[in-house]
């Protein structure tokens, strides 16, 4: 769970970083993003602290994360605000699915710290998803967002095995 948890952030950490490459500072919604890659950057941090605590070892595939993330993060934001807002809804969809997985394996208090973290990281995946829909409408670009959440449910799938 901390190495798909820790991929996972670190490829939403880079599509906000490509995103933010794009856009720049200006207008609501990069200050919107702005403020997601923070949040995002924190459960970054946490994850790759765990990691080295319980000597767990990243994906194989972070080089990839590194850049499909920022190239799917600066081409959303290309097309515009509202196709940056939308791949987040699709992202934070998957992702509150995948945390929602995770807290309910984490329910019987074995892993009493990665139970916590994953109940306060899918908080504020939640909040990131309302706050895209709000910007995007929750079914703006349904294209681009099935396949963004076909991307994300691959990545998290490649990330438990590799």
């Amino acid at each position: 769970m901390v190495r798909v948890n820790q991929a996972g952030e670190y490829g939403a950490a880079r599509i906000y970083a490509g995103q933010l490459a794009v856009m720049g500072g200006r207008g609501r919604v990069a200050g919107e993003i702005a403020h997601m890659a923070a949040q995002e950057q924190r459960h970054l941090e946490a994850f790759n602290a765990l990691m080295v605590e319980r000597g767990v070892r990243p994906t194989v595939f972070a080089p990839i994360w590194h850049v499909a993330g920022y190239a799917l993060g600066a081409a959303t934001a290309l097309i515009g605000p509202k196709a940056a807002m939308a791949a987040t809804v699709a992202v934070e969809t998957v992702i509150d699915a995948h945390y929602g997985e995770q807290a309910d394996a984490l329910a019987d208090g074995a892993d009493p710290t990665l139970a916590a973290m994953v109940d306060d990281f899918r908080a504020d995946e939640v909040a990131h998803r309302e706050t895209a829909a709000a910007h995007s409408g929750e079914n703006g670009f349904p294209i681009m967002q099935a396949a963004i959440r076909a991307g994300c449910r691959v990545a998290i799938g490649v990330a438990k095995r590799l």
